[in-house]
């Protein structure tokens, strides 16, 4: 179906928010050596640090 976003796997996802973290490369690099979008990586760095409790979050007051 055309436009629609390839699916990738948890592990990928996971193992490439690691990379991020730990690489000491930025985000578009990471990501350009990964073949992905840096928007899509920079997005699960941000869903991960919202699962392990909104770190690295903007919070705003209620």
């Amino acid at each position: 179906m055309p436009g629609t976003m390839p699916r990738y796997p948890s592990e990928f996802r996971t193992r490439a928010v690691g990379l991020a973290r730990t690489s000491g490369k930025t985000i578009e690099g990471v990501a350009k050596d990964l073949g992905i979008a840096h928007q899509t990586l920079r997005n699960w760095v941000r869903q991960a640090d919202a699962d392990a409790g909104g770190l690295g979050r903007a919070v705003r007051p209620a």
